[in-house]
């Protein structure tokens, strides 16, 4: 048997493989986790949300990046891929063809799956909330018509809300209010009536 000495990747050696690689990973203290494929359904309300967000910002200070962009989380040595997030902070206001990473978001959403669930609602739910700039964590369900919101209460502390169809979604952090028919366009669930 042949043992071999486990050495955690540094963020600098991650960053060189991923620049390189086909398929996305999450860094996470040294570790480093394959993403899976998206649902169409989870495809179209990341999209859904992003192109909300874009439209409702233009103009504005603040800039809606999805998918691709890295949301570094210094104080747990991470670095995830957020479905969508929105960061307001002035070195993003111009950005260039090396930028590729966010250390300052005001708002992050994430689409959830069967295979992130878990995943979004703990570890990224946990790291999110160091970040002293954000205001709002979003978890959309895509199996069913329904949305958290972590919403930062000032020095004390997270609330969370649960919002379901009928519900108006407000996303105090970039003053937005919107519907789940909105969030949900085409994404082929069915929403209930409205009462």
């Amino acid at each position: 048997m042949k043992a071999e000495l486990y050495r955690p990747l540094d963020e600098a050696e991650y960053l060189r493989l991923e620049a390189r690689s086909p398929v996305r990973h999450e860094y996470v203290a040294g570790q480093i986790y394959a993403m899976t494929g998206a649902s169409l359904r989870h495809n179209i309300i990341a999209g859904n949300v992003y192109t909300l967000l874009r439209h409702h910002l233009r103009g504005s200070p603040c800039r809606t990046f999805m998918a691709d962009a890295k949301l570094r989380v210094a104080k747990q040595q991470s670095i995830y891929y957020p479905d969508v997030m929105v960061t307001c902070h002035p070195q993003h206001q111009q950005v260039g063809s090396e930028d590729f990473l966010v250390e300052s978001p005001r708002l992050v959403v994430e689409v959830l799956s069967e295979s992130t669930a878990a995943t979004d609602r703990r570890e990224k739910l946990m790291a999110y909330r160091t970040l002293p700039s954000l205001q709002e964590y979003v978890l959309i369900a895509q199996d069913e018509a329904l949305i958290e919101i972590y919403r930062r209460q000032g020095d004390i502390g997270w609330q969370r809300i649960t919002l379901t169809p009928g519900d108006p979604v407000e996303w105090n952090s970039v003053e937005l209010t919107t519907d789940f028919a909105t969030i949900y366009e085409e994404s082929g669930l069915a929403l209930p009536p409205p009462a």
